[in-house]
């Protein structure tokens, strides 16, 4: 007996290993079938051989010269052998099963999707099922891998709650709970919940990202997130409990006869509303789970019957004490578009019921989910599917064209099918709208046609001879009005919808913007709370002690710089007292204490710091340098330095100043080197005076500040003029305002003389306009003069 029980553990784990090794080598999976061949997911099989008949002419590689054509071909035709075969399909749509081998043979277990196990390998190898306390195939069964998890349940999860249990191979309490959990899944399943396991031993990395530390572990994904279900014992009641709480706050409104109006009026969200009725204080879970499905275009209200709260809105809609209820409501809040009421509602029923209403008679395009729902792309089926769009702004005079597209919506005698009605808000979708302008700015309360073939390309046609708004002649009632805009939009309509009639236009759109997208500050929020919660379920007493110890040394961290901080701004407070203290002490106390202020570092341009303040600049830096003289200096160097006090913390800026008497040869050199042609200067060193020079040592180029400069004058035209003059030997007063030619009267080659000579200029008031210049400078306004090298400076 123990020699039997010894070959069939080493057989058990020939097989394990064997169908992990043929799952190494198995083939690429297919994609989506739908999205390949184009098609929804409730096609009809004729709707599926058109789709595939198409795309098989289109991508054949005798018809094709793609060099993807054969790819294309081939995934083509698998997709149409998936969807062709009924088996095949529904064990895709239900778990999402693409290998063909999982179909084409019972003794071969394809492991190298999801782990599904066609029938227990005990039974495979000895004829019987081996005796367990517990069955585990169902383990086996639904096992997923990562890929899965990423491609189907994270995307799914946002409308479909997924129940994932997570186990090993050789885990025997996993064991002990199969039978728990198939219980669980046998009850939960037909309310809409998606149940799946995950083997950690094969998917260890998926099992860290669900936070994943004891097996057996269930894990509830809803809205993108894992969820873990902390308790030891997998009760049922326990683990719907569990789902009820972590289902979104608020997605339920209580209602009674007090707030019934105020709900049911509510739809200018663009939502749905719909009331389920039950004689139970709580509300059952299978209508929570349709909810959640729905919230984005249904609002959910809970009524409680039998309790004398809703006498008024059973009476109102004839409602059954003991049975469960439930009404929609599009605008209209007295008469429900669809109702039903049964002991117990079958979630299928529910979600068809919910599903077919879940859009308003005349919803508005607030984002491109509603504009997919509204307005599918249909670019495979030969009939048309239109949609009128009313443009309008979100304001209350555009409530009368609206209302009036709403009695058309609810009175139109097309099929929701083939035609459907919105409006748009122009200026929320303006990039929207003004691709379907076609050159015209005039597109409010008009109304426009458009037939999506995909989700980039619309054809659209504007109505013209139709106006929404209620104006009508004298001798006209306002149903006459109304009856002849309906007639002709009826006409033109009815024109599009034909086969031989195609819309004028065709415009390229992008998605629409969503206006119900939640403010930064609210998803802040949302981020903190999330946080919070994730802290609340998944640390245990083992991460507590970590944890303290990380806030700990952030906390320990920010209070040694609060208290670096503080010292600094004491000793600051401490310089400030010494230098005020001595400005008492040298003014004898009459003088106002003067607060400690940093002092800008400005040079003098020697021979010793030329090749640092100049030829050695770094890249990007640049030196601005103020000319002057011996008497001057005095006078200028204080407006000087007032003008760049602003840019002391530039650190890709130096200032300087230099005497005319020590650098004339040096700043003549460098004005003839920036000449269009090579000539002689000579230059009057007090016209220099107030001079200021930025020098790009890098770069080799330099701007020019002089308060008769024509550039300082003038301020937008540039100094090519002067540079042209200055190259212009036959001029003789070319240069005049630096001194240039020895003339030391000022030029009146500009403008006449009028504009430079109409004021004599004191050394007080030469630099008066080097802030703005230095403005237009960091703006790079000025003009710029290229030299082939930087002159030497002189020694002495």
């Amino acid at each position: 007996m123990h020699y039997q029980n010894v070959l069939k553990q080493i057989l058990v784990l020939f097989w394990i290993y064997s169908t992990c090794y043929d799952g190494i080598f198995a083939e690429v999976q297919l994609g989506d079938p739908y999205r390949i061949l184009g098609v929804e997911r409730k096609a009809s099989p004729q709707e599926i051989r058109q789709a595939y008949k198409k795309l098989a002419k289109k991508w054949h590689p005798d018809k094709n010269d793609d060099p993807l054509a054969e790819t294309k071909f081939v995934e083509v035709k698998k997709a149409y052998e998936l969807l062709s075969d009924n088996e095949r399909r529904s064990a895709y749509d239900l778990h999402g099963v693409t290998h063909e081998d999982a179909f084409n043979s019972r003794s071969g277990h394809d492991y190298s999707q999801y782990g599904r196990f066609a029938t227990d390998p005990f039974e495979e190898f000895f004829g019987h099922r081996f005796s367990f306390d517990q069955d585990i195939s169902i383990f086996h069964k639904l096992s997923i891998t990562s890929r899965y998890y990423d491609t189907h349940v994270l995307p799914r999860s946002y409308t479909t709650p997924h129940i994932l249990m997570f186990y090993a191979d050789w885990c025997f309490s996993c064991m002990k709970v199969a039978g728990a959990f198939k219980k669980i899944k046998e009850s939960l399943e037909p309310l809409g919940f998606v149940f799946a396991t995950v083997n950690a031993g094969h998917e260890a990395n998926l099992a860290r990202k669900a936070s994943v530390h004891v097996l057996p572990c269930l894990v509830l994904v809803l809205d993108g997130k894992n969820y873990v279900f902390k308790e030891s014992s997998f009760v049922l009641q326990s683990v719907v409990d569990f789902i009820r709480q972590k289902l979104p706050y608020k997605m339920i409104v209580p209602i009674n006869d007090d707030n019934v109006d105020e709900f049911l009026s509510g739809w200018s969200d663009n939502r749905v509303r719909a009331l389920i009725m039950e004689p139970r204080k709580q509300i059952r879970l299978r209508y929570l789970n349709t909810a959640f499905e729905f919230r984005q275009r249904v609002l959910f209200g809970f009524v409680q019957l039998n309790t004398g709260a809703a006498d008024k809105i059973q009476e109102m809609y004839k409602v059954h004490p003991s049975l469960d209820t439930l009404l929609m409501f599009n605008e209209d809040s007295n008469r429900p578009v669809a109702s039903i009421s049964m002991n117990d509602i079958p979630t299928q029923t529910l979600n068809n019921v919910v599903s077919a209403n879940q859009y308003l008679a005349l919803p508005r395009l607030s984002s491109q989910d509603l504009l997919d729902g509204i307005c599918p792309t249909e670019w495979n089926r030969p009939r048309k599917r239109l949609c009128v769009i009313l443009v309008t702004e979100n304001t209350n005079t555009h409530d009368e064209a609206r209302d009036a597209l709403r009695k058309i919506a609810l009175e139109s005698a097309f099929s929701a099918d083939r035609v459907r009605f919105a409006y748009i808000y122009q200026d929320r979708q303006a990039e929207f709208v003004s691709a379907l302008a076609n050159g015209s700015e005039d597109t409010l309360l008009r109304l426009v046609v458009i037939w999506r073939r995909d989700t980039s390309h619309i054809k659209y046609e504007w109505v013209s001879g139709v106006s929404l708004h209620v104006k009508h002649l004298e001798n006209e009632t306002y149903e006459q009005s109304f009856n002849a805009t309906k007639r002709k939009l009826d006409e033109s309509i009815q024109r599009l919808l034909r086969t031989s009639e195609s819309l004028s236009y065709e415009a390229e759109v992008k998605d629409l913007l969503d206006e119900h997208a939640q403010s930064i500050f609210v998803q802040i929020l949302n981020k903190m709370f999330l946080l919070l919660e994730y802290f609340g379920d998944n640390l245990g007493r083992e991460h507590v002690l970590p944890v303290l110890s990380v806030f700990g040394t952030i906390g320990f961290i920010v209070a040694i710089g609060y208290l670096l901080a503080y010292l600094v701004r004491i000793e600051e407070e401490d310089i400030q007292k010494k230098q005020s203290t001595k400005n008492n002490n040298n003014n004898n106390g009459t003088a106002k204490p003067v607060p400690y202020v940093p002092e800008l570092k400005l040079h003098e341009l020697r021979a010793e710091k030329y090749n640092g303040l100049v030829r050695l600049l770094k890249p990007g830096c640049r030196t601005i340098i103020l000319v002057t003289d011996l008497q001057s200096r005095p006078k200028l160097i204080p407006g000087f330095h007032k003008a760049v006090w602003p840019y002391r913390k530039n650190k890709t800026l130096m200032f300087a100043h230099m005497l005319i008497e020590r650098g004339q040869s040096w700043f003549t050199e460098l004005l003839r080197l920036s000449l269009l042609e090579s000539r002689d200067l000579q230059i009057n060193p007090r016209n220099c005076i107030g001079t200021v020079l930025a020098l790009n040592g890098h770069r080799k180029y330099f701007c020019m500040y002089h308060a008769k400069h024509p550039e300082t004058i003038r301020g937008t035209k540039r100094l090519i003029k002067l540079t042209r003059e200055l190259s212009n030997s036959n001029d003789p007063e070319a240069g005049a305002f630096l001194g240039m030619n020895g003339n030391d009267s000022d030029s009146d080659e500009y403008g006449g003389g009028s504009e430079l000579d109409e004021k004599i200029l004191l050394e007080e008031n030469l630099l008066d306009g080097l802030s703005n210049w230095l403005d237009r400078l960091f703006e790079g306004s000025t003009h710029r003069y290229y030299i082939n090298y930087w002159p030497d400076f002189p020694t002495k």
